[in-house]
């Protein structure tokens, strides 16, 4: 199989976007702590924009119970999700620039670990991992946008996910209410909802000056 040269790509999304937005696409970049159903999914439409870098960050390996949901297939069982989900991006951009990191997000090494990044989407399955990146990041990278997901179980009616601003620098983007429960757990059209919110926050952050 052939793979497309960069100039080939390039000039398809100069063609799909224009190129002023192509070429702010490629000069930014975004961070996803989380590769689960949420990032996984950001991920994948991240790079479908054709943003220039993304850093992966995630400790899990790919499990069965992840592909109802998650980006992985059969052949990503039993590996790291960074390296299936770096393999899945380049299969959709070999041209993407990625820097991965097979660990676990703490209050310790979380400002440390982002620093460099500008755009930061928060896709933990845990509450309080959640309450802790929002802190690490408002607090201690003023020069970064937090946009993180709250509330996306379930099959209720999609039009209740919405993207909410909650700070200066902060997006919430889900309903903000449903969470897994007896019955009730993440199905792939909600999660990819609200991972798609998530995504398109920041692209708009991105191509807010144009």
């Amino acid at each position: 199989m052939r793979i497309p040269t960069w100039e080939e790509i390039r000039q398809i999304c100069d063609q799909r976007f224009s190129p002023e937005v192509y070429q702010k696409m490629q000069a930014a970049s975004a961070a996803i702590a989380g590769l689960g159903g949420l990032g996984s999914n950001i991920a994948v439409m991240l790079a479908r924009t054709g943003i220039g870098k993304l850093k992966l960050i995630d400790f899990d390996r790919v499990d069965l119970s992840n592909l109802n949901r998650q980006v992985y297939d059969i052949r990503h069982l039993g590996r790291k999700k960074t390296e299936a989900l770096a393999e899945r991006l380049r299969e959709i951009n070999p041209y993407l620039a990625l820097e991965v990191c097979d660990c676990k997000v703490t209050a310790e090494n979380a400002c440390g670990m982002l620093a460099d990044y500008p755009y930061i989407c928060e896709a933990f399955d845990d509450p309080e991992a959640k309450a802790m990146l929002a802190e690490q990041v408002l607090l201690g990278l003023p020069q970064a946008y937090l946009i993180a997901g709250s509330g996306m179980a379930g099959w209720g009616d999609t039009d209740q996910i919405h993207t909410r601003r909650a700070g200066k620098r902060f997006f919430i983007c889900g309903d903000e209410e449903t969470d897994i429960g007896d019955g009730t757990g993440l199905m792939a059209p909600r999660v990819a909802v609200c991972a798609g919110h998530q995504a398109n926050k920041v692209v708009q952050l991105i191509l807010q000056e144009l």
